[in-house]
C-alpha cells in the first residue's frame, strides 16, 4: 500500500468546483492585485486568530520579513529565536541586518525553552520570535513576562500553527504580532505561496499595509522603503473556499493523532508527541522520536510510505551562520532532536487502513 506523507488531490477533490468558479470569477475581473478578496481574507484570519487586524503577505516568510521591517528592527539588533525551525525564521532576521540570537529548545515540546531567553538578552535585544513548532504554541506566558519586563517586542512564528491555541488563546493573538504560512502543505493552505500577519497593534497594522507595498502609502510617494509583499487575490479566493473546512480538517489531524498515539502506547522505543496541557495543536505535523531515525526513515520509503524529517540540521549548524560562532554541542536538546524525529503521514484523508499499515511498519521495524 502507497500512503504519501501528504495527499493535496484528495483534498482538493472535495472542493474542486468552488475553487475553480472562484479562481475563474478573479480571472473574470481581471482584479489581479489587492481587491475586496484579500480584504475579505484578512478581516476573516484576523477575526479567527482573535485579532483587530491583518496584513496579507506573498508568503509566510515575507509576512515575518515585514514585521520585522516594519518594527524598525535592523543593522545592529538582536533577535532572540529557536534554531529548531524552517530556515526563514532566522533568515528574515538576518535579512533585516539583525542577529539571531538561538536558545536552546523543550525537549518535550520543541518550542523554545522560556528559561533560556532571559540569559540571552543584552543591550542589543530588541525581540523575541518564539515558534509554534508542528502545529503546538510555544509557552507564551513566560515569553510575554520577558518581553514585557525588557521592553522587546514579540514576534511569533506561527507558520505552522493557525488556530492553535495556549489556555484558550489564538495563536498569533499573544505578541506585537503574528505570522501564519499559507504555503500548500499547511492545514489551511494555499494554490501556491501566501502569508499574512496578524497584530492588535494599530500603528504596526498601518506601517505594514505600507511596507508591503514597498513603502507607498500616496501613489508613488515614499516614505519608507518596502517591498513588495503583497497576497494575490486568487491565493485568497482560494484560501477563503477552503477556510470553512479548516475547523474539521484540524479535527481530523487531531483525531488522525490520537489513533497513532494509541497504537504506539505500548512500544517503548517510541516517543510520541507531549502537547501542553494548555494548549491545543492543530497538527501540522506528527513528529515522533526514535533511537534509529535514519533507519526508520529508509524502511518507510522502501514501503512506499511518506515520511519527512523537520529539521534534520539545526540552524546555529547551519553553513551560511557560522560566523555567528556557535558549534556542535552549543545547543544539545535540539542537536540530539535533529538526530531523532520523523514526520509521519497525518492529513485528514488518510483512512483507517492507511493509518494502520504505517503504524504497523513503523512498530515492525523498531520491534
Amino acid at each position: 500500500m502507497q500512503v504519501p506523507l501528504l495527499d493535496l488531490k484528495a483534498q482538493y477533490a472535495t472542493i474542486k468546483e468552488e475553487v475553480l468558479a472562484a479562481v475563474s470569477e478573479v480571472l473574470e475581473t481581471q482584479w489581479c492585485i489587492g481587491g475586496p478578496n484579500v480584504e475579505e481574507l484578512e478581516k476573516q484570519v484576523a477575526k479567527i486568530s482573535g485579532c483587530k487586524y491583518a496584513v496579507g503577505a506573498s508568503s509566510g516568510t515575507d509576512a515575518i520579513l515585514n514585521t520585522l521591517m516594519s518594527l524598525g528592527i535592523g543593522v545592529g539588533d538582536e533577535v532572540i529565536t529557536t534554531p529548531f525551525t524552517f530556515f526563514a525564521t532566522a533568515g528574515c532576521i538576518a535579512r533585516v541586518g539583525a542577529k539571531p540570537v538561538f536558545v536552546d529548545i523543550d525537549p518535550l515540546t520543541y518550542n523554545i525553552d522560556p528559561a533560556l531567553i532571559e540569559p540571552a538578552i543584552t543591550d542589543k535585544t530588541k525581540a523575541i520570535l518564539p515558534v509554534h513548532l508542528y502545529g503546538q504554541m510555544a509557552d507564551m506566558d513566560p515569553i510575554m513576562a520577558i518581553a514585557g519586563t525588557y521592553g522587546l517586542a514579540v514576534i511569533e512564528d506561527a507558520c505552522q500553527s493557525i488556530t492553535s491555541t495556549y489556555k484558550k488563546r489564538k495563536a498569533g493573538s499573544f505578541g506585537t504580532a503574528g505570522c501564519f504560512s499559507f504555503f500548500p502543505s499547511k492545514n489551511l493552505g494555499g494554490i501556491g505561496d501566501g502569508g499574512m500577519t496578524v497584530t492588535n497593534d494599530e500603528k504596526l497594522y498601518n506601517k505594514m499595509m505600507s511596507m508591503r507595498n514597498h513603502g507607498m502609502e500616496d501613489a508613488y510617494y515614499h516614505k519608507s522603503i518596502g517591498g513588495n509583499f503583497r497576497l494575490d487575490p486568487i491565493q485568497a479566493v482560494a484560501l477563503l473556499v477552503k477556510l470553512p473546512h479548516l475547523k474539521s480538517w484540524s479535527n481530523g489531524r487531531r483525531k488522525n493523532a490520537a489513533y497513532y498515539t494509541k497504537k504506539f502506547a505500548n512500544v517503548e522505543r517510541i516517543v510520541t508527541p507531549t502537547i501542553s496541557d494548555d494548549c491545543v495543536s492543530i497538527y501540522n505535523q506528527y513528529v515522533i522520536r526514535v533511537g534509529n531515525r535514519d533507519g526508520l526513515l529508509g524502511h518507510l520509503r522502501a514501503s512506499n510510505i511518506g515520511c519527512a524529517v523537520y529539521y534534520p540540521v539545526p540552524l546555529h549548524l547551519q553553513e551560511c551562520f557560522a560566523d555567528l560562532g556557535y558549534r556542535e554541542g552549543d545547543l544539545p536538546v535540539c542537536e540530539q532532536a535533529a538526530k531523532d524525529v520523523i514526520a509521519l503521514p497525518i492529513y485528514p484523508e488518510l483512512t483507517d487502513e492507511m493509518k494502520d499499515h504505517v503504524a504497523k511498519t513503523v512498530i515492525d521495524f523498531l520491534e
